[in-house]
């Protein structure tokens, strides 16, 4: 599937700081019009073959740049049920890292150089957004501690309690990202999203990005969201006996119950460098701008700036030595 301009036949694709389809050709707004795909892996517009992988469902054509959309991928059971668009483009993207990363000295030249910030791509990641009840008990020994002096003595009185907690806990959408590609610990510093601004599935909201499709099923992916949602729930159970001055637990369960799986694709911006044969990936979230990501080291700026330093340093150690010699 491919979205073309019918005033110029370009590429329509979303922008995200116009929060509508545009072609970056002639400047149209809302001027796609759908071409669907045949189902083979080719470019709808050169004809080149396309570089899919096993979980894509949105790629960029190697050879003429326009963004495919294929169709198989992306229906069924592969269909989402919701997609959070892109707010932050990627000129907003790069000009975020660039003022996080931009006083890092030690950072070889080249990177967050424009050059390299092109290559940034914005993709849709796949995620199951769980609805989960949680019936949660503590049962435990609760103290409250009272000092006080009278003359020149102190007192201290210590009450006990036997404390019953129950309480019921409903969580919604909490997410567990089902993508091959990006790694989860970096998919959980994305978070947290604003999920007021989900929206039905439409594939417009894909044009202009990569996509992919789940590689995990909701049964597999669920295990992750269930721990956070029973860590959560006892956090909050606890909160409960803040009052005490101390609570012995004797008895606390989280008992879950999974009430639905939603299916959603959630926006990142990444930008990948690679140096000295290892890859660096910075990881923006679409919505918010949120980062993450790790920074190479360049060993000649870590030598300049050391000798730099040692050289100073050596200066001011001569200074104050002839300094001391004319005493």
């Amino acid at each position: 599937m491919i979205f073309k301009c019918r005033n110029c036949g370009g590429n329509v694709v979303y922008d995200p700081e116009l929060g509508r389809m545009r072609c970056p050709y002639c400047d149209g707004a809302d001027t796609q019009e759908r071409e669907a795909g045949d189902g083979q892996p080719v470019c709808k517009n050169c004809g080149a073959p396309l570089e899919a992988g096993e979980f894509a469902s949105a790629v960029k054509c190697a050879y003429c740049g326009q963004y495919m959309i294929l169709d198989e991928r992306i229906r069924d059971a592969y269909l989402p049920r919701f997609i959070l668009p892109f707010r932050i483009g990627k000129k907003e993207a790069s000009e975020r890292l660039q003022g996080e990363f931009k006083n890092r000295i030690f950072a070889p030249d080249s990177f967050l150089s424009e050059a390299t910030l092109s290559r940034m791509e914005g993709s849709y990641v796949p995620f199951w957004l769980y609805d989960m009840s949680a019936d949660c008990h503590s049962e435990g020994t609760g103290t409250r501690v009272r000092v006080w002096r009278s003359g020149n003595t102190e007192y201290t009185e210590t009450s006990w309690f036997h404390v019953l907690r129950d309480m019921e806990v409903q969580f919604e959408k909490v997410p567990a990202d089902a993508s091959e590609q990006f790694p989860d610990e970096i998919m959980d510093l994305m978070e947290p999203y604003e999920y007021g601004g989900l929206q039905d599935f439409a594939p417009e909201y894909l044009s202009g990005f990569l996509g992919e499709r789940y590689s995990g099923t909701a049964e597999t992916c669920a295990p992750r969201a269930r721990e956070r949602a029973e860590e959560d729930a006892k956090s909050l159970l606890r909160e409960t006996v803040s009052a005490y001055t101390s609570f012995i637990p004797a008895r606390e369960e989280i008992g879950l119950k999974m009430r639905d799986a939603g299916y959603a694709l959630l926006p990142v911006w990444r930008y990948q460098y690679r140096y000295r044969d290892r890859d660096y990936d910075c990881y923006v979230n679409g919505q918010t701008g949120k980062m993450a990501g790790e920074l190479p080291l360049s060993l000649p700026c870590v030598l300049l700036y050391g000798g730099t330093f040692f050289l100073c340093l050596l200066a001011v150690l001569m200074l104050v030595w002839l300094c001391i010699s004319f005493l």
